[in-house]
């Protein structure tokens, strides 16, 4: 069976058929971490978000529709087994964006909350301000907000 964008498949759990559109929602996002308590305190801190779930490898946060899972990277293998978990100093290998309104006003908070800027604020060529940052995981966050349009453009 082929799955093209935007088409109705089923999806069969315990014996139950839904139907569901393909590709769905991202649902949820796996972040491997090496120091969980540092990790979840700063995600508490700099996001400003409740813990939505924990256990002793693990604390969800929810970001709107998805949550964002941190995992102790003594637990990483068994979701992703075969394939090694790479350690944060690997490189980097995705950026989660989040939208804001006043990119400047979200990096003032930011350095209040004693976190360093990997770049930005800055405008791209694309039409947006942006800035990222790192988490103690190594993972990088953006925020984003559009452009404000220079004087001749008004």
């Amino acid at each position: 069976m082929s799955i093209f964008p935007g088409e109705v498949v089923a999806l069969v759990v315990e014996g139950s058929t839904t139907m569901v559109a393909w590709p769905g929602d991202i649902q949820a996002v796996t972040l491997f971490v090496e120091d969980l308590a540092r990790a979840k305190e700063f995600y508490r801190q700099v996001f400003e978000l409740p813990v939505d779930f924990e256990d002793e490898n693990s604390a969800v946060f929810r970001f709107g529709g998805t949550l964002v899972n941190l995992l102790s990277v003594a637990s990483a293998p068994g979701l992703v087994a075969p394939a090694p978990v790479g350690s944060p100093d690997q490189g980097v290998r995705a950026q989660f964006t989040l939208g804001v309104t006043d990119v400047d006003q979200v990096c003032r908070r930011l350095a209040e909350r004693g976190v360093s800027l990997l770049n930005g604020p800055m405008d791209r060529s694309w039409g947006i301000r942006t800035a990222s940052f790192r988490d103690p995981g190594g993972h990088i966050w953006e925020i984003a907000a559009p452009s404000a349009p220079a004087p001749a453009d008004l």
